[in-house]
């Protein structure tokens, strides 16, 4: 099940930071993100446990993925698109008309899953992440449908 992220939920996601990403983000970090009027944060619950949690980020009719991790034990099972499908959906009621994210260029699973979503390759951080030292891959959504006002 997808929900919006908690307070209680805190603990888990800064564990889970530690796991998925060389350069994780901090306690405080993710705590300031949850409280932001510009942020949007998921949990992927499932019997309890945190499997997965995402972050969107929309300011000035842009969206941009922040974070999206999922359990090493968890992966293959598209619990990612399911977060993606969150994000995307929000974006669209929020009325952004486009999204935008960054991706190591080795991340070849991820980079399926964005292609999949039409996001494309636009630009290249040189250099960008460390732990291993490698390029990010700006990729961008710029046909986002319009929002449906009723």
């Amino acid at each position: 099940m997808i929900r919006r992220m908690e307070e209680r939920d805190l603990p888990a996601i800064a564990e889970l930071e530690k796991l998925c990403f060389s350069e994780s983000w901090s306690y405080s970090i993710l705590e300031a993100g949850i409280h932001s009027p510009y942020d949007v944060y998921y949990v992927f619950e499932q019997e309890e446990k945190i499997l997965g949690y995402c972050n969107l980020r929309v300011l000035a009719g842009e969206g941009e993925v922040q974070r999206i991790a999922v359990h090493p034990e968890s992966r293959r099972l598209g619990l990612g698109r399911k977060m993606m499908d969150a994000m995307v959906e929000y974006a669209i009621r929020e009325g952004a008309y486009a999204i935008s994210l960054e991706v190591r260029e080795g991340n070849l699973a991820a980079r399926n899953l964005y292609e999949s979503y039409g996001f494309a390759a636009e630009a290249v951080r040189k250099a960008y992440y460390h732990n291993p030292t490698e390029d990010a891959l700006i990729m961008w959504k710029r046909d986002l449908p319009e929002r449906i006002t009723t």
